[in-house]
């Protein structure tokens, strides 16, 4: 995953990058604006980034590293709670409340998502991202003896997607009743039944 690996000067200029376009959109994100937001001399992004174009690599793949490694410690935690489904319910909205209780990253991602619609080089990065969660969520399903297919995964991925977007559009006082009842109107329907090995 692109952006796992930085020096500490790259992962500074890259998490200021993701508060910047949390606060001004892809418009906002200059090599410029992440100097005087970090405090750092001018010049000093562009020549960690040379282009703004290596600069959206960049972020797209450090946020996405980001985001995939929450998601990778709630997989732990899902094959932990197997065959309960109030605890599943609990580990995806625990990681959602702290998602939400710092958005900027969310909010990037989102920033992030619609620009790759128009840049095949960030819809590579994030389609590549997309598959690996899809096959993380296909891969938990199965671990915890759940019927599912490729398609159920694609489809809880993209629902659960959509649930943290709309709760991100809630007022914050209002997020964890939206979280409590989207998940558990979601989760049942979706995540299938428990698999039945002996047949």
């Amino acid at each position: 995953m692109p952006g796992t690996e930085l020096s500490p000067r790259r992962r500074q200029l890259l998490e200021t990058a993701v508060e910047v376009v949390a606060d001004h959109g892809m418009r906002g994100l200059t090599h410029r604006a992440i100097d005087r937001r970090a405090r750092l001399p001018e010049g000093s992004c562009s020549s960690y980034f040379r282009t703004r174009s290596s600069l959206q690599r960049a972020l797209a793949g450090f946020v996405a590293a980001r985001l995939n490694a929450d998601v990778q410690g709630l997989s732990t935690e899902l094959v932990a709670s197997a065959g309960r489904l109030d605890l599943e319910v609990t580990a995806i909205r625990r990681l959602f409340t702290g998602w939400l209780g710092t958005p900027a990253l969310l909010v990037a991602k989102v920033e992030l998502t619609m620009e790759a619609s128009r840049d095949p080089e960030l819809a590579a990065i994030f389609g590549g991202w997309r598959r690996e969660l899809v096959q993380l969520v296909d891969d938990v399903m199965d671990a915890v003896g759940r019927e599912h297919s490729s398609a159920h995964a694609e489809a809880l991925v993209a629902a659960l997607d959509g649930v943290l977007l709309g709760a991100l559009l809630q007022a914050a006082d209002d997020q964890a009743e939206y979280l409590n009842d989207c998940l558990a109107q979601l989760m049942l329907p979706l995540l299938g039944n428990e698999r039945d090995d002996t047949h």
